[in-house]
């Protein structure tokens, strides 16, 4: 298997509240681990604290209301029994200057797995969840996906360490123009190339063809995950609501009964109590099915490693492949041996040989053009094997975080379904109580 555990040992943190009880900890809805091994991470707690509805006028001069994220930074210190904790530093963001800051990310380090933001449109919905980009629920589901991916970059070996990151959990005013100065736009390889790069490369690294099939497999299968849920959710949402019509028959025939009365009535006011709990309950699933939105969005940045890597590996092919024609040319030249047609050939066919005196200089050039050549070779290899170590470096810890956090996802997704059985167990076993003392 291509993502299998690397078994490192490294110190982590969980995102939100460490001091839970079992049962406090099962129903935790912020349960995604990040490592906690770098600089800024020690230095500073990272909050996006709150979201807030605006009205405004856009670029293009029209009114648009949309939505911005109070993001809080404090230093990370210990706070003597009885002091006050420092006051945070705090900016407000909108989404649109996350996705600046990550496709900033993206170019500049090509080689990291850059952690993916939280959706922008509501995906995979059941009906009775709003799929409105402004709905408050959903607001706030993108508001724990928008810090879960602040703390992802704080706590990155490599990203965590950029300015320009900084300079977005500090400055409000003149982070943009700072990351637009970068030049980053510039060196962005457009889809285009990409694609060329990944049908004409002759030589692909078995390495990254492997993940990327792997990435498009895990893509898929949590896709299907995430579409067999909504439609559980759907189901399941109108179950519990038709229990609700348990507890209106039972009051309406505890109205006729004497001595059967009080226990119809008390049954039906637990199927009212079982039959309005599966809001908080579905509402609960969301969260856990965001932390799989999180690694279905993943495994795009996933791929876009790989489309870097067949894109550097095509330019090297190019530069060898350029270098053994301009070899061929020089013995064609030296020779007087022309193996292949050409134009050049032909012209000398056609007009005469050269002069020898033009033979040294085009010898010459070609030699110069020859070595140029071979520095291009060696500067592209050398940034290949640079790329493909630095990549797979990160490759290897993104394995290990992947594993860690399916794994605690699932297994809370499962305590969960448990803990609502249980439930369910408990209202019919609360009305039997009811029925005996009839």
């Amino acid at each position: 298997m291509i993502m299998a555990d690397s078994g490192s040992s490294e110190e982590v943190a969980v995102i939100g509240n460490t001091d839970l009880t079992s049962t406090e900890s099962e129903n935790n809805i912020i349960n995604t681990m990040v490592e906690k091994g770098t600089a800024l991470l020690r230095k500073l707690e990272i909050n996006v604290a709150e979201a807030e509805k605006r009205t405004g006028k856009n670029t293009v001069n029209m009114q648009e209301t949309y939505t911005v994220y109070l993001i809080e930074i404090r230093p990370a210190e210990t706070v003597p029994e009885g002091g006050t904790p420092a006051a945070p530093d705090t900016l407000w963001r909108r989404y649109s200057e996350f996705e600046l800051l990550r496709t900033y990310l993206l170019v500049t380090y090509p080689y990291v797995i850059v952690p993916p933001l939280p959706e922008k449109r509501a995906e995979f919905v059941w009906h009775k969840l709003s799929a409105d980009n402004l709905d408050p629920d959903f607001v706030e589901r993108r508001r724990v996906g928008l810090e879960n991916f602040l703390l992802r970059v704080a706590s990155h070996p490599v990203l965590s360490n950029d300015k320009i990151f900084f300079l977005f959990l500090t400055e409000e005013k003149g982070w943009r123009e700072a990351v637009l100065e970068t030049g980053f736009q510039d060196k962005a390889d457009s889809r285009l190339k990409s694609l060329s790069a990944m049908f004409r490369v002759k030589n692909p690294d078995k390495r990254f063809t492997a993940l990327k099939h792997y990435s498009d497999e895990l893509n898929t299968v949590i896709s299907q995950l995430l579409r067999v849920r909504a439609r559980v959710a759907d189901r399941l949402y109108g179950v519990y609501k038709v229990h609700g019509n348990y507890g209106r028959v039972f009051s309406e025939w505890s109205a006729i009964e004497k001595e059967m009365g009080d226990g119809l009535q008390s049954a039906g006011h637990h199927m009212d109590t079982y039959a309005a709990s599966i809001d908080d309950i579905l509402e609960e699933e969301e969260h856990y099915a965001d932390e799989l939105k999180e690694y279905l969005f993943y495994t795009d940045a996933v791929r876009s490693v790989c489309r870097k890597h067949e894109l550097i590996q095509y330019e090297l092919e190019m530069a060898a492949q350029d270098l053994a024609h301009k070899k061929q040319q020089k013995e064609e030249l030296a020779t007087g041996t022309v193996r292949i047609f050409s134009l050049k050939g032909m012209t000398s066919k056609l007009f005469g040989q050269e002069s020898q005196e033009q033979r040294e200089s085009r010898l010459a050039t070609l030699e110069q053009s020859i070595r140029e050549g071979e520095e291009t070779v060696k500067e592209k290899n050398a940034e290949c094997q640079e790329f493909v170590r630095t990549a797979w470096e990160d490759i290897e810890r993104f394995k290990e975080q992947k594993d860690k956090d399916l794994r605690e996802a699932l297994i809370g997704y499962a305590i969960m379904q448990i803990s609502m059985c249980k439930k369910g167990i408990q209202v019919w076993s609360n009305a039997k109580e009811c029925f005996n003392k009839m």
